[in-house]
């Protein structure tokens, strides 16, 4: 679905390439052909020392980066030709590197140049559809982590302990209050003697007259 990022590398002999191939351009090509991207990677950090301009020193360059993972670099060197009027395989690049990095928004965005560039690109077509798919789903990944968050942030907050109701405090009676309710329940105690005492009285006469008999 994606171009490889490595193909820039055969881009020098394009018109649209017109630089002069510098010896550290060939030496790192040859490099890289070996797959040894680190020295390739070396090779066209001269040649862009020597020429900043060279478009095929600074695509190579993001190329051995590319290849090595280095996607944050890739990405570094192909920006260092953003002002200019960069071809649609420059876009193409840049969107593979985005895809690299997860940025599917950015692979969005550059796949789109590169299509307005060469519409009839039909491996841009097939990495757009793809970039764009990749964006809908990490949306709605997105949008499903939050949902569930919230879900748990309700969840917790329904199991928190209530607080326990305190018990209502009895309102505070007067010394008087006081002393009045003592005085009642003393006149009561005095009632309640008094009628023992008088049960008890009746109840000793009644013994008395059945042993006089």
């Amino acid at each position: 679905m994606r171009k490889l990022l490595a193909f820039l590398m055969f881009l020098v002999c394009l018109p649209a390439f017109a630089q002069v191939d510098k010896s550290e351009v060939r030496a790192g090509n040859r490099k890289f052909k070996k797959d040894k991207f680190k020295e390739a990677e070396i090779e066209y950090r001269r040649a862009v020392v020597k020429d900043s301009t060279s478009l095929a020193a600074q695509y190579n360059l993001a190329s051995s980066l590319y290849r090595q993972g280095d996607y944050e670099g890739a990405g570094a060197a192909l920006n260092t030709m953003k002002e200019r009027e960069a071809p649609a395989q420059y876009h193409f690049n840049a969107g593979d590197v985005a895809l690299q990095k997860k940025d599917y928004a950015a692979a969005v965005r550059s796949f789109r140049e590169s299509l307005l560039r060469d519409p009839a690109d039909l491996a841009a077509k097939e990495s757009y559809i793809y970039a764009k798919k990749m964006l809908e789903n990490q949306q709605n990944q997105q949008s499903q982590d939050q949902q569930n968050q919230d879900q748990n942030q309700n969840q917790d907050q329904q199991q928190e302990p209530q607080p326990q109701e305190q018990p209502q405090q009895q309102p505070a009676i007067s010394r008087q209050q006081a002393q009045q309710m003592l005085n009642a329940i003393q006149a009561r105690e005095k009632e309640t003697q008094d009628k023992v005492n008088k049960e008890k009285a009746e109840l000793l006469k009644s013994k008395q007259k059945e042993k006089n008999w």
